[in-house]
Order: structure tokens, then C-alpha cells, then sequence
């Protein structure tokens, strides 16, 4: 079933979508909240909840025109992704061993 939102006027289509908007919601519950420090615990929320985070990640960027100093967001999740992933999947300190 497809919803409607107020979020984002996107569609929700999959649990996993309404999972990410959800997180959203708990961490910032605007656009013009969400900073450096929100999308850092937006990540951390996504990877605790096993969500992908370039795919949660690509929502947020479809709604890039109403985050202030989006630049600097994108940069800050693009730093925690290469810290965090590797192709999209959770790296671990074994991955290297």
C-alpha cells in the first residue's frame, strides 16, 4: 500500500523506506534540523536498524534543496560512509585481518 507523507512528499513503498523516514522523523523532524550532527545520528540509527546507509542516504539527497549548508552535511556523511562501509556493507576491524 502507498502513502502519501508529509515528510518529504515522497511515497512510501517499503518498510524499509518507512523505517528511514521514521528515524528522520525521531532525529531531526525538519529539514532545517538537520546539520552535521543530525545526519551523524541519522547513520548511526540507519546502521543500528541494518539499513543501508547510501540508501537512506539517497532519500535525504532527493531532499537536498532544503537542508541549509547541504554541502557540508553531504561532505560529513560521505566521511562517516568511508568510515562505516565498503560497498555499502558494514565493515568490522576482522574485515582487515
Amino acid at each position: 500500500m502507498r502513502n502519501h507523507n508529509q515528510l518529504g512528499n515522497t511515497e512510501i513503498d517499503s518498510p524499509i523506506q518507512a523505517s528511514i523516514e521514521q528515524i528522520w522523523q525521531n532525529v531531526c523532524g525538519g529539514w532545517d534540523q538537520f546539520n552535521q550532527s543530525a545526519v551523524l545520528d541519522f547513520l548511526s540509527q540507519c546502521e543500528k536498524k541494518g539499513i543501508d546507509s547510501q540508501f537512506a542516504m539517497s532519500w535525504i539527497e532527493k531532499n537536498k534543496d532544503k537542508i541549509p549548508d547541504w554541502q557540508t552535511v553531504s561532505r560529513v556523511s560521505l566521511d562517516w560512509m568511508n568510515q562505516h562501509t565498503a560497498a555499502g556493507s558494514p565493515l568490522s576491524n576482522e574485515t582487515f585481518k
